[in-house]
């Protein structure tokens, strides 16, 4: 099967873990021996627009073309406004940036189905290649379209549900997403849940490289964007209020983002500043790394499409704990596999961290719970299964 991925996310030289994801389950598609071809737009940065700031300068220095773990992948150009300014025209824009590129490559990869990540930009993108090259469109909802963009403006939904309209198959990463696109967008008929899974050859070959803790600490692992829905402040005020009770707690914050200035300020109002330790943006590797260390994974995030990160934690046997309402909750069973507190909660959240503080075995049996469900349930091999059999349902209807 020859399939057309179109992502914004996946990974480039600016960002080697942006989209990681989306990467790894193309890895998994191209290993079970289909074709994938992908295309994923950044935005036009010409002179002078790529000397106003590093990011930009950066943005104009991806190459056009690129493989990525023997994967093609095709960095198409798009008219991007700030702060996403007429975002429910990106999909235009998109295409406008992708046409050419792909009729070209379309020429020696006829390809015979498009997955777009994300409805608006690049689904919206995709139902004008459907609509042209007359073949079937599916798209996989992360959580951005239905958390966020929905809510950006009235155009921007209706841009969405146009958009759910013309695609054959709609994906979704969580329940919880699903039920938000029933409501607010419907197509219900059309849509699906498939989790996204994690690569357990990375967790299993995972080593210790980074400095081991003293033998007496105790870490608390946070890894997310620090954004204010990732709830990361939640968790520095369960900090201060159990580091009397357990004086060698630690927590680590693996991430970067709009939030850390605040947080650092935070940590030191609270005076936890020994406690707590920002990392900042690290490599997945390096991230793995403290996962593996670490005694308890908590993000008590309060807008979660599903996370990996959660999972990618439970692989290595250990607790964590989510917000009860949040994609998580598809595969967290309260007290035996994780951990659920109430959303922006900190007295919830000090009670789940001290039970499991306090409480070697229970944090070892839900630690167990939690491995097991994600080596039977949650990696790309069986996300990958679940998602070509969609594919070629889709095919063979349009055949049909």
């Amino acid at each position: 099967m020859k399939i057309l991925v179109i992502s914004h996310m996946y990974p480039s030289e600016l960002n080697v873990t942006s989209g990681i994801f989306v990467h790894e389950q193309v890895k998994s598609i191209v290993s079970q021996g289909h074709e994938v071809k992908v295309i994923s737009p950044i935005p036009w940065a010409p002179f002078p627009l790529n000397k106003l700031n590093e990011k930009w300068d950066q943005y104009s220095k991806i190459p056009r073309k690129s493989k990525i773990d023997g994967i093609e992948v095709f960095y198409t150009r798009y008219l991007n406004f700030p702060k996403s300014y007429l975002l429910e025209y990106y999909g235009d824009f998109f295409y406008l940036g992708m046409k050419k590129v792909i009729a070209d490559l379309y020429q020696t990869f006829p390809f015979e189905i498009i997955h777009a990540h994300v409805a608006l930009p690049d689904g919206a993108a995709g139902v004008k290649l459907k609509e042209k090259y007359h073949v079937p469109l599916v798209i996989t909802i992360h959580g951005q379209d239905l958390q966020h963009t929905i809510y950006r403006n009235q155009k921007c939904k209706a841009k969405i549900a146009e958009t759910f309209e013309k695609a054959d198959k709609i994906i979704l990463v969580s329940s919880k997403l699903k039920r938000i696109a029933d409501q607010e967008i419907g197509y219900a008929n059309k849509s699906v849940v498939i989790h996204n899974g994690i690569n357990l050859e990375k967790i299993t070959s995972t080593r210790l490289k980074i400095k081991k803790l003293k033998a007496n600490e105790r870490m608390i692992l946070s890894v997310s964007n620090l954004y204010p829905s990732k709830g990361i402040d939640y968790n520095l005020y369960a900090v201060s209020k159990l580091k009397n009770k357990y004086p060698n707690l630690k927590y680590y914050i693996v991430g970067g983002g709009p939030e850390r200035d605040r947080l650092e300020r935070l940590a030191k109002d609270l005076q936890i500043e020994e406690q707590v330790k920002f990392l900042g943006r690290l490599p997945h590797e390096k991230a793995l790394e403290y996962m593996q260390q670490c005694e308890i994974f908590s993000l008590p995030s309060w807008k979660e499409g599903f996370g990996i990160a959660y999972i990618e934690a439970m692989a290595f046997g250990k607790p964590v704990i989510g917000v009860h309402g949040e994609g998580i909750e598809d595969v967290i069973q309260q007290g035996k596999s994780g951990m659920l507190v109430k959303p922006k909660d900190v007295d919830s959240l000090v009670a789940a961290l001290d039970e499991l503080l306090s409480s070697p075995t229970k944090r070892e049996e839900i630690g167990q719970n939690a491995k097991k469900i994600v080596y039977d349930q949650l990696t790309w091999q069986e996300n990958v299964k679940q998602t070509i059999d969609l594919y070629k349902a889709v095919i063979h209807h349009g055949k049909g």
